[in-house]
């Protein structure tokens, strides 16, 4: 018998959750966009809310119109007809960044470490586009895969208390741009004028789970001129 690609359980009073193969992969990603659509679809009124993320999702209903078993039901009809299915096309999203050791305090520590110069770690960093694999952490805040393997970088040993918003990180194979001003421990290589998050746009975020992300390097004055601060 072969074993399931996918799990199911319960997450609490009117929560699902459901479990991909557990890896980091376009693929993995695709089947998890999919089946989010699907079950948006499926439940309509009684998704209360939808998280998707590398490779899960966690599914909250409205326990006053359903049940687990209703739901569970549901979620399971479209895994099924995910073979049939297409996934929808995500945007790419180009986010401009001012790279320099005035703006990315690491960029000197990852081109010693690598032994590589300053300059190719911009231009490596500049020339993968990536999957937005998942949201979390904070408002914004997009982990973006992968990055070169030459610039993959561990956490830093001590947490930064304060990361600038706007801040370009690497950690391990993900990159991403700091939403806020929050702590953090990834190694910071520019700055992102662009804002990640606004509660009062709509969207509230520039990017989504399943689009691409493309960095372009700004030079200091066209940084400033699209509102980034020092």
């Amino acid at each position: 018998m072969s074993k399931s690609p996918y799990q199911l359980e319960i997450a609490g009073e009117n929560a699902l959750i459901l479990y991909f193969q557990q890896q980091m992969a376009a693929e993995i990603s695709g089947q998890v966009q999919l089946a989010s659509q699907q079950i948006r679809q499926a439940l309509g009124d009684d998704l209360i809310d939808i998280l998707p993320s590398y490779a899960s999702i966690l599914i909250v209903f409205n326990a006053l119109q359903t049940n687990h078993l209703l739901v569970s039901s549901k979620i399971k009809n479209c895994l099924q007809q995910q073979a049939n299915a297409s996934i929808s096309s995500g945007k790419l999203v180009e986010l401009p960044v001012y790279y320099s050791e005035e703006s990315g305090p690491d960029l000197r520590l990852i081109a010693d470490t690598k032994q590589i110069s300053v300059a190719e770690v911009i231009q490596r960093h500049q020339a993968v586009i990536y999957r937005v694999y998942a949201i979390g952490f904070a408002p914004g805040f997009a982990y973006l895969g992968e990055v070169d393997p030459i610039l993959q970088m561990p956490r830093l040993s001590s947490p930064r208390a304060k990361v600038p918003k706007g801040a370009v990180a690497i950690a391990d194979r993900q990159t991403a741009v700091y939403p806020a001003m929050s702590p953090g421990g990834w190694n910071l290589i520019g700055l992102c004028p662009s804002p990640m998050f606004n509660p009062d746009a709509t969207p509230a975020m520039p990017v989504a789970v399943g689009d691409e992300v493309q960095f372009v390097a700004i030079d200091k004055a066209e940084f400033l001129r699209l509102g980034g601060e020092l």
